[in-house]
C-alpha cells in the first residue's frame, strides 16, 4: 500500500486535516454542505444535540443529531475550487488512516447534500421554490483535472458543447448525475426536478452585466434554451457540478437542493430570502430522516 507523503496528505499538528481542521471522529456519515458559514447555525438550530463545533477560514463545521440521526453541517465558501478542497478532505477523513497515511481497504460512502441558493433561468420555475438537482453541468475546469470521463454523461457533453458553441478558451462543459436513489428520496409534488449549472463566477460567467461587457452576450439564453433527452437546464449556481463529479469518483452519494431566490427569465427576486432558505433547510432535514 502507498504511503501518502506529508506534502500530499497535509495534517495539522493536532492530527486534523489541513483546511477543514477536522479529526475523523468529528464528522458524520451524512453531511450537509452550505456555502455561507452563517447558514451552518441556521441548520443546527433544529438539532437535538451538538457534539462538535470547528472553524478554520470559511470552513465552519458543526456535528450533532437531528431526530436521532447524526449529521454534520459544513460551510464550503463559494465556488468549485473550494469544493475540490472540501470533497477531497471529507473523503480523507473517512477513507485514509491518518496514523499510517495509507488508504483504507474498506471504504466509507458518505451521503452529501448541498443546501444552497440559486437563480432559475426558466420562467416556469418560480422564486421561493425548491429545485432538487438530478443532473449537474459544470462550466468550471475542476473535473477535467481528474480521470473522470467514466462519470460524465458524454452524450450530454457533446450535445451541450454543440448547442452553446462556447468560446474556445473557456472550459468544455461536463454533465454528471446526482445519486439516483437519493434524488428519488427527495422528490415530492411540492418541488421541481433540476438540471443545475455551476459556473466559475457570479457576474459574467452567469451572464450578469454591471460595467464590463460580456465575451458572449447570448450565453445565458443559449444555456436556457438547451434541451436534450427531455432535460433542460433549470438554474445556475457555483458548486453542484464539482460536488456531483467528485462524489461519483470517490464513491459517495450526492445531491443538491436549491432554494430559488431569483428568476433570471422574469427578473424577479425573492421578497424573503431567509424564509426561502429556511424552508429548504427544513425540507432537507425531514427528507434525511424519513424512513
Amino acid at each position: 500500500m502507498n504511503h501518502l507523503a506529508a506534502s500530499e496528505l497535509i495534517l495539522n499538528k493536532d492530527g486534523s486535516i489541513y483546511h477543514l481542521n477536522l479529526l475523523p471522529e468529528q464528522i458524520a456519515d451524512t453531511v450537509i454542505l452550505v456555502g455561507d458559514q452563517d447558514r451552518v447555525g441556521k441548520i443546527t438550530q433544529y438539532f437535538d444535540t451538538i457534539e462538535h463545533v470547528v472553524q478554520k477560514r470559511e470552513f465552519h463545521t458543526q456535528t450533532g443529531t437531528y431526530k436521532g440521526k447524526r449529521i454534520s453541517v459544513l460551510s464550503t465558501g463559494i465556488g468549485t475550487d473550494n469544493i475540490d478542497i472540501v470533497l477531497n478532505e471529507l473523503d480523507a477523513l473517512v477513507n485514509i488512516d491518518f496514523e499510517t497515511r495509507q488508504i483504507k481497504e474498506k471504504k466509507t460512502s458518505l451521503t452529501i447534500v448541498r443546501v444552497g441558493t440559486s437563480g432559475s433561468i426558466q420562467a416556469d420555475i418560480p422564486v421561493d421554490s425548491i429545485v432538487v438537482s438530478k443532473l449537474g453541468v459544470g462550466f468550471d475546469t475542476v473535473l477535467h483535472f481528474y480521470q473522470s470521463e467514466q462519470v460524465q454523461l458524454q452524450d450530454f457533453n457533446q450535445a451541450l458543447e454543440e448547442h452553446l458553441d462556447i468560446y474556445a478558451r473557456n472550459s468544455k462543459p461536463y454533465v454528471v448525475p446526482s445519486d439516483e436513489a437519493l434524488a428519488e428520496k427527495f422528490m415530492s409534488p411540492g418541488v421541481y426536478e433540476g438540471f443545475t449549472g455551476s459556473n466559475v463566477g457570479f457576474y459574467a460567467p452567469q451572464g450578469r452585466v454591471l460595467r464590463l461587457p460580456l465575451k458572449d452576450g447570448n450565453l445565458r439564453d443559449k444555456i436556457a434554451t438547451f434541451e436534450f433527452k427531455g432535460k433542460r437546464i433549470t438554474n445556475l449556481e457555483m458548486e453542484t457540478s464539482a460536488i456531483f463529479g467528485l462524489s461519483k469518483l470517490l464513491g459517495h452519494k450526492a445531491l443538491s437542493l436549491n432554494a430559488i431566490i431569483a428568476n433570471r427569465a422574469t427578473g424577479e427576486f425573492t421578497k424573503d430570502g431567509v424564509k426561502a432558505v429556511d424552508e429548504t433547510i427544513r425540507y432537507c432535514l425531514e427528507k434525511l430522516t424519513e424512513a
